[in-house]
């Protein structure tokens, strides 16, 4: 049974992010939200949720994962970025865009794509995410809440405590979220390449 927190969406309770992030920790799979739409999200060393996520989106390996950072800093030390794509990402960032770059050594072989060896990464622009990833204090492996079968992710709280109970250790629930997914943009050539548009606009980077 997962575990729901309903949290305030500008201050979210400290106690509450704390006992998320325990869930996190000790190997579960939580869904939160984040400034486009709900998310699944693991540790970067849980290979279980790393399966997890897998098969409740119905996806193979060759599904990109993201790493939800908290600043450039972070960003910076499990992808590489040239200066030109710096700046370019750091005009969008934070906001809805995922990068697809090529992973550093940092990032585990089994989150990697397996051909290319890249990985995404975002910088979300909301409080939850931004709490969660103050008290992780690494990344958080993460995917979009998109059952299969299904056009649109899910985007209440309860109803993903209700649909998921069995399957989630945890919900955060903080009222209203996006229901479309990021803007996909692969820089692993080394030139941008919107490869799925969603919330955040990708004319910047045609």
């Amino acid at each position: 049974m997962a575990r729901y927190f309903d949290v305030h969406p500008v201050d979210p309770q400290p106690r509450s992010i704390s006992q998320a992030v325990d869930i996190l920790r000790s190997g579960g799979l939580l869904a939160y939200p984040t400034d486009s739409c709900y998310a699944l999200g693991s540790s970067l060393d849980n290979q279980a949720g790393r399966d997890r996520i897998l098969s409740l989106r119905g996806l193979d390996d060759r599904h990109h994962f993201t790493l939800v950072c908290a600043d450039f800093a972070q960003l910076g030390q499990f992808v590489h970025v040239d200066n030109s794509t710096f700046r370019t990402i750091r005009a969008a960032t934070p906001g809805c865009y995922t990068f697809i770059l090529p992973a550093t050594k940092e990032v585990p072989r089994r989150l990697l794509h397996p051909k290319k060896k890249t990985v995404g990464v975002r910088i979300p622009d909301h409080p939850v995410v931004h709490a969660l990833l103050a008290q992780m204090g690494e990344p958080i492996l993460s995917s979009t809440l998109l059952l299969p079968g299904e056009e649109d992710p899910l985007t209440d709280g309860w109803e993903i405590k209700e649909r998921l109970d069995h399957v989630l250790d945890g919900v955060i629930d903080s009222g209203e979220c996006g229901d479309v997914p990021t803007t996909v943009v692969d820089f692993s050539s080394g030139v941008p390449e919107v490869v799925r548009v969603g919330a955040g606009d990708p004319h910047r980077f045609e």
